[in-house]
């Protein structure tokens, strides 16, 4: 049974490190690249909110998936999943808010933060990964 959820731990990380890869580095530059500006902004507002709840729902279900067999790695999957909602509720609207309000130094700051956060959740699932397939 340990092998069905370590695998399964496996593959739902594996998924969420390549959907949180594609979706920072992919589609969004993607987007801004083909769209007119107004455009990619408004798509990719309208793709972060989904983009958060996969995070959390995939980051949850991973670890329930391994917290009997790798506490640690069920342990920095849950804070992925808690430190994503206030990303989602907090931090995205204030970056839309400083886009739509002319701030540019505001907008730099918080979408530097943004994408730190996401760089470092990307680092924490890849070492997840790493972990699991150590066994």
């Amino acid at each position: 049974m340990d092998f069905i959820f370590r695998s399964a731990g496996i593959l739902v990380s594996a998924f969420l490190f390549g959907g949180m890869l594609f979706f920072s580095a992919g589609f969004a530059a993607f987007a801004l690249k083909v769209l007119p500006l107004a455009q990619a902004r408004l798509l990719i507002r309208q793709a972060f909110p989904p983009f958060y709840i996969f995070v959390m729902v995939l980051a949850v279900a991973a670890a329930l998936l391994i917290f009997t067999l790798d506490s640690a790695s069920a342990l920095i999957m849950f804070i992925i999943a808690i430190t994503t909602l206030p990303n989602r509720q907090f931090l995205m609207p204030a970056v839309n808010r400083a886009t739509d309000q002319g701030e540019r130094k505001r907008f730099l700051q918080l979408h530097t933060l943004s994408v730190l956060i996401t760089l470092a959740h990307i680092v924490l699932v890849a070492i997840v990964i790493i972990r699991l397939i150590s066994y």
